[in-house]
């Protein structure tokens, strides 16, 4: 049975579907749930005439804290406990996913839960995938959500002893 999930969330229709999952598994098991807002510190462009870095930074807090009191209150209603966290990605040397799994081995997750747009091909090679790089570096299981609606259960393949992989996809056909 899982204690600690970590889900990520950054406000798009995937990251709610991950978050619905994880709220459902943590209502199921008991778990303590931790929705995770990561702020991406935009690339600093001192040089670039009227460039003010705080503007962006400062959308990606308001962002951030508008998702994590939506998070808290539909935890307060499934009466799951937790807190939402909001963190911030190092200046230098580090991206999304490293934050994610940092964060996560802080917490002492048993389980990460993330969004995945499934992306294939040319797209995923340019734009890359943050829950790829999760998977590949997570010291614990992690379960992938599709943005779009699956006709699997996914809480179910992801509760304990139903799955014996570190990672869970499922792709509808497109």
């Amino acid at each position: 049975m899982y204690k600690h999930i970590l889900v990520a969330i950054d406000g798009s229709e995937t990251s709610e579907h991950a978050f619905d999952a994880a709220l459902q598994l943590a209502h199921e098991s008991g778990a303590q749930l931790q929705p995770l807002y990561v702020v991406d510190n935009p690339l600093m462009a001192y040089d670039a005439f009227g460039y003010d870095p705080t503007i962006p930074r400062d959308a990606f807090v308001e962002e951030g804290q508008r998702l994590m009191a939506d998070a808290l209150a539909r935890m307060k209603h499934e009466n799951v406990a937790g807190t939402p966290r909001m963190v911030d990605v190092a200046p230098i040397g580090e991206d999304i996913s490293e934050r994610i799994r940092i964060t996560a081995n802080e917490f002492n997750a048993d389980l990460l839960v993330l969004g995945t747009h499934g992306r294939r091909g040319f797209k995923r090679l340019f734009l890359g995938s943050v829950a790829e790089r999760v998977v590949r570096s997570a010291c614990c299981p992690v379960l992938l959500v599709p943005g779009r609606q699956t006709q699997t259960t996914l809480v179910e393949s992801a509760k304990p002893g139903h799955a014996d992989v570190a990672a869970a996809m499922v792709e509808t056909p497109r």
